[in-house]
């Protein structure tokens, strides 16, 4: 079993900043992919950034150049670093983790993330 433990919203005005964290504990002896996935209100929900065990990242258009995905494997967590941040970033941010053996993934409880104009 893997438990997920987010961390890092709030609110923040136009133009700030915030660093999510997310940290996986359990089994997670084969981890693979980490992601952060949002969902603002009335909208699916959409992958933000994407970050694999070796390090390559994928971003969605809309938060390129703006935000970081990175991760620690030595602790099993991965960041959100949001720089820059517009009123249509506001939403429900959520981690997602990716294991192999077996194959199985898992949400975190979503934290939220408000930026006011």
């Amino acid at each position: 079993q893997v438990h997920l433990v987010e961390s890092g919203g709030g609110l923040v005005q136009a133009g700030g900043s915030l660093r999510l964290s997310c940290a996986a504990s359990g089994n997670t002896f084969s981890l693979n992919d980490m992601a952060w996935y949002r969902q603002a209100p009335g909208k699916q929900r959409e992958l933000v950034a994407r970050i694999r065990r070796g390090g390559s990242t994928v971003y969605a258009d809309s938060v390129k150049g703006r935000f970081t995905i990175s991760r620690d494997n030595a602790k099993h967590t991965v960041y959100l670093r949001m720089n820059s941040l517009k009123p249509e970033d506001t939403a429900v941010y959520y981690c997602y983790v990716e294991f192999l053996l077996p194959p199985e993934e898992y949400w975190g409880q979503g934290t939220q993330v408000t930026v006011s104009s």
